[in-house]
Parts: structure tokens; C-alpha cells; sequence
């Protein structure tokens, strides 16, 4: 059984969040879990709360109960759309702040197979 959670536009380059997403990509969820609580990263914290609905979603859409065998099975992490500021410069110009924004996508599946 597959069972999915997503965080969209959470404010953590990509690039930094999918050197932590290596860390937990195809572990058990609960080392994953443990793994990214004492990983002192931003995108950390990003992880494991999107990990943590997905485990949720397993609770209570599929009334799962045992985790011990579910392993993550997919962990996308996507480039979202950049926030765009300006900082004021010399002589009334303005430049462009581009602040990059992440999608993470999160799919934990059975050891078994679905059975």
C-alpha cells in the first residue's frame, strides 16, 4: 500500500533539501523519522513534517497502526516558483532577490507488497 504527502512553496533551496533527502531515501520510516530529527538542516525540519503527514495520512485514511515495515519509497524533491524581491540600489534602481522555494513530494510504501 502506497500512501503520499506533499509540501508545497516551503522556503528551503532545493539544492540543500535533496542533500538531506539522500540521507532517508529508501530506509525505514521510523530511522528516517530518528534521522532527520538530529539532522541540524533547515530542510530537515521540512522533511520530517511532510513525512510525518504522510504517516498520518496512513493513519487515518487506511487505518494503519504498525509502521515497522513501511519503508519511504519515493522522495521527490522539485524545484517550486521563486519568490521575487527587490533591494533598493544606488542612483532609484532596484534589483532582482530571487528566494527559491521547494516541492517535496513524499511516498512510504509496505515491506510486503501491499498485503
Amino acid at each position: 500500500m502506497d500512501v503520499k504527502a506533499t509540501g508545497k512553496y516551503i522556503r528551503v533551496s532545493t539544492r540543500k533539501t535533496r542533500e538531506v533527502a539522500a540521507l532517508i531515501r529508501g530506509k525505514q520510516v521510523d530511522a528516517a523519522m530518528a534521522l532527520l530529527k538530529f539532522t541540524p538542516r533547515k530542510s530537515a525540519l521540512a522533511i520530517f513534517k511532510v513525512l510525518r503527514s504522510a504517516v498520518a495520512n496512513a493513519e487515518e485514511n487506511h487505518k494503519i497502526r504498525d509502521f515497522s515495515n513501511f519503508k519511504v519509497k519515493v522522495l521527490n524533491i522539485e524545484m517550486g516558483p521563486p519568490l521575487k524581491r527587490f533591494m533598493p540600489r544606488a542612483h532609484g534602481r532596484a534589483s532582482l532577490i530571487c528566494k527559491p522555494t521547494t516541492h517535496i513530494k513524499v511516498v512510504i510504501a509496505d515491506d510486503q507488497g501491499g498485503k
